[in-house]
């Protein structure tokens, strides 16, 4: 599901000849970034927030399989947050998880 839309990309560029030439390879195939749209204020509304307060070891894979089910979905929970790695939240934060999920993952158009 997560990369069914995504288009995969060649990747040649000079910034990564050291790794090319490592891998003996000539160009490195990648899927493209996927850029999620913003979400409206009634969107928003129409959720249910859940708040968990950022502790130490937290990860967003834990945290996705905690209230998912499905570590594979940490991404909902970065998206949601606007920040992409663990790295921007410090300890005693508030996460937001929203549900439903399945509304979640409609309002993302994926």
């Amino acid at each position: 599901m997560r990369y069914h839309m995504r288009d995969l990309l060649e990747n040649r560029h000079v910034r990564d000849a050291d790794l090319l030439k490592r891998r003996n390879k000539n160009l490195i195939i990648h899927y493209d970034t996927p850029e999620f749209p913003d979400l409206t204020n009634n969107q928003i509304d129409s959720l249910d927030i859940m708040t968990h307060v950022w502790t130490l070891g937290d990860r967003y894979w834990k945290l996705a399989a905690k209230y998912y089910g499905n570590q594979d979905l940490w991404w909902v929970i970065a998206w949601f947050n606007r920040a992409p790695t663990e790295a921007h939240f410090e300890m005693g934060e508030l996460v937001e998880i929203p549900f439903p999920l399945e509304r979640v993952l409609r309002y993302t158009n994926m």
